[in-house]
C-alpha cells in the first residue's frame, strides 16, 4: 500500500517544570509525483492517505482531464524517495497535456510553482452554473460538521481540511491533507469518483481562499466556496468571473460574502420556522 498518513514522535515538553519528555503525534508528509501515461508531469508533498482521490482531483482540477471518464487507470507505486501515482488518460487529453509543456515542482501551500509564464499562472477560470441557496443555519451546521470530522486534524494539529455539503448543512465529504490546495483535490476527485452532483451544494474549507481555490472549486463544477479565514483580490476577481459565490472569514460573525450574494438567502431569527419568508440578498 503506502506508508501512514501518521507517525509517533519523541519530544520535549517545554514550559512545565522541569521539562520532560513525551510522545506527539505528527501529520506526515511525503512527495507525490503525478505520472501520466508514463511521464511525469508534477511533484507534490502531500499527506499519504486517499492518493487516487488526490490523482483524480487534480487531474480534474489542473485541466489535464475534464472529467474522471478520460481516466482509465490509476496505480500506486511506493519508491525509497516518496510516492509515484501512475495515471493512465485518454490519449487525446495526453496528446493536449504534451502540448501544455508543463513543468510543476509543487511544495506545501503552493500552487503556482514552476509555471513557465504569466499566462499559465492567471488562466481563466471555469464558468459554474449552479442554481442553489444557502441559509446562514446551513453553514454554521455545515462548519460545525466538518470541525467534527477532522479525524486528522484533531491526532495533529497540522491538516487543512476541505468538505462538500448539501445545502441544507448536511456534510457530504470531506477530505484532509498537510496542504490546502490538495484537500480541495481530494474532495473533487472523491467528489467524480462517487459522482457526487456538484450543483447539489457547495465546498467549505479550513483556510483562506486564493486565487487557486477558487480555481479548483470552479474546475470541481461547485458554485460555492467558504473559507474560514479571508480571499485574496485575485481570488475574488477569479469567483466573480466563474460565477462562484465566495465566502470569507465563514467560521466568525463577519461572515463576507466577495462574490455573488444572490446564493445566500437572508432569514433572520423570527423568520426561521417561516422559510417561505426567507429573501436572497
Amino acid at each position: 500500500m503506502y506508508e501512514a498518513s501518521t507517525l509517533q514522535q519523541d519530544v520535549t515538553q517545554w514550559g512545565i517544570a522541569p521539562a520532560r519528555r513525551v510522545s506527539d503525534r505528527v501529520l506526515e508528509e511525503t512527495p507525490v509525483a503525478m505520472v501520466y501515461n508514463g511521464i511525469s508531469h508534477a511533484v507534490m508533498l502531500a499527506s499519504p492517505i486517499d492518493l487516487e482521490d488526490f490523482a483524480v482531483g487534480f487531474s480534474i482540477t489542473e485541466g489535464i482531464v475534464e472529467s474522471a471518464a478520460q481516466i482509465h487507470d490509476v496505480e500506486l507505486e511506493q519508491g525509497p524517495e516518496g510516492i509515484a501515482l501512475q495515471v493512465r488518460i485518454a490519449e487525446g487529453r495526453m496528446a493536449a497535456l504534451r502540448l501544455r509543456r508543463r513543468a510543476l515542482a509543487g511544495r506545501t501551500g503552493c500552487g503556482l510553482c514552476g509555471i513557465e509564464s504569466l499566462a499559465q499562472a492567471v488562466r481563466p477560470p471555469k464558468q459554474v452554473d449552479s442554481r442553489g441557496h444557502l441559509r446562514f443555519g446551513a453553514l454554521e451546521a455545515a462548519f460545525e460538521r466538518l470541525s467534527q470530522g477532522q479525524a486528522l486534524h484533531r491526532e495533529t494539529g497540522a491538516a487543512h481540511a476541505a468538505g462538500f455539503a448539501a445545502w441544507d448543512g448536511e456534510l457530504q465529504l470531506l477530505r484532509e491533507d498537510v496542504g490546502r490546495h490538495n484537500a480541495l483535490d481530494k474532495l473533487v476527485g472523491a467528489m467524480a469518483l462517487a459522482s457526487q452532483r456538484s450543483a447539489g451544494g457547495f465546498a467549505l474549507v479550513t483556510s483562506r481562499a486564493s486565487y487557486e481555490m477558487v480555481h479548483k472549486t470552479a474546475a470541481g463544477g461547485i458554485g460555492m466556496l467558504a473559507a474560514l479565514s479571508a480571499p485574496t483580490g485575485l481570488a475574488i476577481r477569479a469567483a466573480e468571473v466563474a460565477g462562484v459565490t465566495l465566502i470569507g472569514f465563514a467560521g466568525r460573525q463577519r461572515r463576507l460574502i466577495y462574490s455573488h450574494p444572490e446564493r445566500i438567502v437572508e432569514v433572520t431569527p423570527s423568520e426561521n420556522e417561516q422559510p417561505q419568508e426567507a429573501r436572497a440578498l
